[in-house]
């Protein structure tokens, strides 16, 4: 090669020279060896939390959501901020998978496997809280419009609420497949390198019959690239329903037609913190730092500060709106949110989404991974105080003084909040033991050859025969 092209060419993402063995025997190390004593704290940990949760939603439907901290004027509250928050997080999950794989951006290659899991756990998660806000969840069927013997008894199709089941469930089930499909090449490596009986056959009837021929690479690809086609519209389209809970209500504060790009872009913004909190763990308890590279935590940090700017422009603008208007109901709670009894919670969403992620216009901030994990706690923490005060906020101070009323959570409904997180850590840690977290094949398209630092070509070919590999 020509030395003036090579050094046009751009440093490869895993720029540790790694043989293609080597690149399969160290993300298949924690599927094949015995967990660690830190995966079985982590684990006991979440399973813990998850307990308390269960325990606690089943106290709630034996007696009611009186248990909650709910009253007359303030019917949603953390419920409802705790399922969407669960949406938005499940978002970065199919923009890593989706769109920047329709855009071909390669640093995508390390930690979209994660982060589709993480969509459909967190999806899990938001799904839980509309079902026990009901009061009664095992009437939820009669959400669906089946064939039924209540004369002309429907569901009020014309309601967001309905939207957001229909658009739930589509997003889990898209996400679900996409994750799945492209985990086929892995699981035949993983079937292949198998050594007991029972996991060989498990792993075998999970792959399908992967082969590793052409014509199933060909077939894979074509696949996947119509799933991610089909994807891409959801990051828009589900978040967007989810505003049109408060978007279409004339309730001050959510009367707005900023909601749908506002929640979008929270969303994603929420969604990357997640991810960078979780890869940031698991690229040190892992030992995936050649993989998941410093490179990667940049890309993925500019995408989480560009967020963070479109949200502080939505923070503006319902602020400036709320004085240009000259609505009195729209004023008062533009001043009650910053004055009001939950001013301290808005100074700290302020301060955790605006004020903290511009630290990351700093290129050695991008590439620290410990100061990365506190912003991203950080965001995680603004995010779902975000979903508060919209809701919380623009309800306890209703049209009439008379009807104003306090909020305040009960040791159920922070319980419940715990066994969600607790659901979705549980769930991550089975996904670390028995999946392999970073796409193989992919990985291998954007390392560096032993011996060069050129990027390995994407049809390498793996020394271990028989795996699951692109020929």
């Amino acid at each position: 090669m020509n030395p003036s092209a090579t050094q046009a060419l751009r440093p490869p993402l895993v720029d540790t020279p790694r043989t293609a063995s080597q690149i399969t025997d160290d993300i298949c190390r924690p599927v094949e060896a015995m967990p660690t004593a830190s995966w079985y704290v982590g684990f006991f940990a979440s399973v813990t939390a998850l307990c308390i949760g269960a325990v606690l939603v089943t106290h709630e439907i034996a007696t009611g959501i009186g248990t909650w901290g709910l009253n007359s004027t303030v019917g949603w509250a953390w419920d409802i901020t705790n399922f969407v928050f669960w949406v938005g997080i499940g978002h970065a999950g199919t923009l890593i998978s989706a769109i920047l794989f329709l855009f071909r951006q390669k640093w995508r290659t390390a930690v979209n496997r994660s982060a589709e899991a993480m969509t459909i756990f967190a999806v899990m998660c938001a799904g839980i809280f509309p079902l026990i806000h009901m009061g009664r969840p095992w009437l939820a069927f009669w959400m669906f419009p089946y064939p039924n013997t209540r004369g002309p008894l429907w569901i009020n199709f014309r309601s967001p609420l309905v939207w957001d089941v229909f658009a739930i469930s589509t997003y889990l089930t898209v996400s679900a497949c996409f994750w799945y499909i492209g985990l086929l090449p892995d699981l035949a490596t993983v079937r292949d390198r198998a050594r007991n009986r029972v996991r060989k056959f498990i792993y075998g009837i999970m792959s399908f019959g992967w082969d590793g021929s052409g014509r199933t690479w060909i077939r894979y690809e074509m696949l996947y690239l119509l799933l991610a086609g089909l994807a891409t519209p959801l990051v828009v389209s589900v978040h967007t329903v989810v505003s049109f809970d408060f978007a279409t209500a004339l309730v001050p504060g959510w009367h707005s037609t900023i909601f749908p790009p506002y929640f979008v872009a929270g969303a994603i913004f929420s969604g990357f913190a997640m991810v960078l909190t979780l890869m940031i763990i698991a690229r040190r308890v892992m030992r995936f730092e050649n993989y998941v590279t410093l490179r990667h935590l940049d890309a993925m940090c500019k995408i989480t500060l560009v967020t963070s700017l479109i949200v502080a422009l939505a923070y503006a603008h319902e602020a400036f709106f709320a004085w240009y208007s000259g609505n009195n109901y729209e004023s008062f709670l533009a001043i009650n949110r910053m004055r009001g009894p939950f001013a301290p919670e808005y100074l700290v969403m302020v301060t955790c989404n605006v004020l903290i992620p511009q630290l990351l216009w700093s290129k050695r901030v991008r590439t620290s991974p410990l100061i990365i994990f506190f912003i991203s706690i950080a965001i995680n923490i603004g995010m779902w105080l975000e979903r508060f005060v919209i809701i919380v906020i623009s309800l306890h101070r209703d049209f009439l003084p008379s009807s104003w009323a306090d909020y305040s959570p009960t040791y159920v409904e922070v319980g419940t909040l715990l066994g969600s997180f607790g659901l979705f850590f549980t769930c991550f840690f089975l996904f670390c033991r028995v999946l392999p977290m970073i796409a193989i094949a992919e990985v291998k398209s954007v390392a560096a050859t032993p011996g060069s630092g050129e990027v390995a070509s994407a049809t390498i070919i793996d020394a271990t025969p028989g795996e699951g590999e692109k020929p």
